[in-house]
């Protein structure tokens, strides 16, 4: 007969059974026994369970009953030289392999204290036939700036719940942020505790590939301390950020990346840049194609986008499903820097070419190495109507909550996209969600002076194409 009323989860009696129990009259050597006996098997239980407390602790006490206080001094002297040598000679390998390991077994014992106000406060905890059942800490692994919390969720919860609750989480735990993710089984939760911010210094420009990985391309840093790669074959990137968020830093960044193949030929980049050339002109040399001036020659340009699309497209048809670079056949990378003054505030035939261009690029140019790049302000539908073809967003700093889910869609808010939080003073700080990931990342991207752009310009200028011909020299 199946079970009934079962529900998985650590169960915290409120009111333990009151049974009068007979009296059996023992005598005092039997129970004496009995309880030696008992000890004696708890001692053994408890020495294997927590191995990694007893194994030194007997270790040390063997080397102190041999050779006195100079075997267990020795033995600790000995293990701090050659952890400092380990740590200096292979830092990553000693972080991952030892320090990381026994800092997760302490955090685990100070997660441990504060589990259960900490689920019955953030309302995780459930009620059942007369019970209350927590969700079990099964394991904690410390990684660089965040602790990673596995958690098998009682039955009926969700890892939404625990999204929902990660402000609160945060606090109690005082963390930075807490985001929620599923786990690797069905019933399982990640729970990722940020504590430090490697975001909070600004960071500098990141050394340029000599080859462009177009599926890994370095634009900043994450939250937990490695490398953000942005993956732009197969997608189209929308940069979303009110005024001074950084939106420039994203653009640069990403021009960076892909400096070595705009010199070689292997990438052309058109800018678009509806303020006059304020922001883009700066880099002029990294351009083949560039318009500034009026919104006829900018839609000019994406209609010659939409004929390399075509052409490109009636050519690799049957042949594959994703155009590889070459220098005769080039990425075409179309960036625009202020979206909004194309979309809405130009004249309405000048604005309807755009967003009919605008529409097939972004449904067609992918897969045949045509992508777009746009950064915008006001991320609503009267401005953006086709921002659910942009399959990679970045938002940056944004001024209302509402936005977020604008940009990211309901719930991502929830999960951790504080865009509307982000201060004003840590300029290029973004949320970035890929398309089929429901948890947003904390990115920082590499800041560029003026300077710098200008050398990088320089150093990696376009090779324009005249009359077919490819030319030495800047843009034209």
């Amino acid at each position: 007969m199946p079970l009934v009323n079962v529900i998985r989860g650590e169960r915290i009696d409120t009111a333990p059974l009151n049974v009068r129990t007979p009296i059996v009259r023992l005598p005092i050597w039997l129970v004496l026994s009995w309880w030696f006996l008992k000890g004696l098997a708890l001692t053994l239980v408890l020495a294997c369970r927590y191995w990694y407390v007893t194994g030194p602790a007997a270790l040390l006490l063997w080397l102190y009953v041999d050779f006195g206080w100079l075997g267990p001094v020795g033995l600790v002297a000995g293990l701090i030289c050659a952890g400092c040598g380990w740590h200096f000679g292979h830092r990553s390998s000693f972080l991952r392999w030892g320090w990381f390991p026994v800092l997760g077994r302490w955090r685990r014992g100070v997660y441990r204290r504060r589990w259960h106000p900490a689920m019955a406060t953030a309302k995780l905890a459930v009620s059942f036939d007369g019970h209350t059942v927590l969700p079990v800490l099964k394991r904690v692994r410390c990684r660089p700036g965040c602790d990673e919390l596995l958690v098998r969720m009682v039955t009926g919860q969700i890892p939404d719940d625990f999204a929902a609750a990660a402000e609160r989480l945060a606090h109690t735990f005082g963390a930075r942020a807490v985001k929620a993710l599923p786990g690797p089984r069905y019933g399982e939760a990640l729970l990722l505790v940020m504590r430090g911010d490697p975001l909070a210094a600004t960071v500098g420009p990141l050394p340029v590939p000599d080859v462009p990985d177009f599926t890994a391309l370095p634009l900043g840093i994450r939250e937990d301390g490695e490398i953000y790669l942005l993956c732009l074959f197969g997608t189209q990137v929308l940069i979303v950020g009110a005024t001074g968020a950084g939106k420039g830093s994203v653009i640069w960044s990403l021009l960076r990346a892909l400096a070595a193949g705009i010199r070689s030929g292997l990438v052309q980049v058109w800018g678009l840049d509806p303020k006059g050339g304020m922001e883009l002109g700066i880099g002029l040399d990294l351009f083949t194609r560039f318009a500034c001036k009026n919104a006829e020659a900018m839609a000019d340009m994406l209609d010659e986008a939409l004929a390399v699309v075509q052409e490109r497209t009636a050519r690799l048809m049957g042949l594959t499903r994703q155009h590889i670079p070459t220098v005769d056949d080039p990425l075409y990378l179309i960036v625009i820097d202020e979206l909004a003054a194309l979309t809405s505030y130009a004249d309405r035939k000048t604005k309807e070419r755009i967003k009919s261009s605008l529409g097939l690029l972004l449904t067609q140019g992918r897969a045949v190495g045509v992508h777009v790049v746009a950064a915008i302000q006001d991320p609503r539908k009267e401005t953006l109507p086709d921002r659910n073809l942009f399959p990679t967003r970045i938002a940056l700093r944004l001024s209302e909550e509402s936005e977020v889910e604008m940009v990211f869609g309901k719930g991502m808010r929830d999960r951790g996209a504080l865009c509307d939080r982000i201060p004003m003073a840590t300029p290029g700080v973004a949320f970035v969600a890929l398309d089929g990931d429901p948890t947003p990342m904390r990115v920082r991207f590499s800041f560029l002076t003026d300077r710098q752009i200008r050398t990088m310009a320089r150093t990696y200028a376009a090779r324009p194409v005249i009359d077919g011909q490819w030319t030495e020299g800047g843009a034209a």
